[in-house]
């Protein structure tokens, strides 16, 4: 499997994993506060008019990773996800260094899951958009 099809089928996880959670579902948490808590580290809403969005940005992503190597809106869709993993990388860096509690359920998924995956993916979605810069200019159209 290609590193077009790995990342995309992240993003497609992500979007399914969303939509659970818009039919009221907690996991892995039991309530909502201790799922908002767990995975955000602050209390928000997980209803379906903030998560099924999220879902649709998922997939809106999966296809433009899916479609990259052919459309150069594509190409700049993946080049803002991969300035926006950058960023939440960088964060959970901070965070992993003492910004947040370390007896937090969201500090240990920081540090062993949340952030090495949005390094994973940014390296990955970095080489794709590298990978597809056209040799001549006048011919990527």
């Amino acid at each position: 499997m290609d590193s077009r099809k790995v990342s995309a089928s992240a993003h497609l996880l992500l979007a399914a994993v969303h939509v659970y959670w818009a039919t009221g579902a907690t996991w892995p948490a039991g309530d909502e506060r201790s799922l908002s808590l767990t995975v955000l580290n602050l209390q928000v809403s997980f209803g379906p008019g903030v998560v099924l969005p999220l879902a649709a940005l998922h997939l809106l992503l999966a296809g433009a990773i899916l479609t990259s190597a052919r459309w150069r809106l594509s190409r700049l869709v993946v080049c803002g996800l991969v300035a926006g993993l950058a960023v939440r990388a960088a964060a959970g860096l901070v965070w992993i260094s003492g910004a947040v509690y370390t007896s937090t359920a969201f500090y240990w998924l920081n540090l062993l899951l949340y952030t090495p995956l949005c390094v994973a993916l940014c390296v990955a979605d970095l080489k794709l958009v590298r990978a597809q810069r056209p040799l001549v200019p006048e011919f990527s159209r």
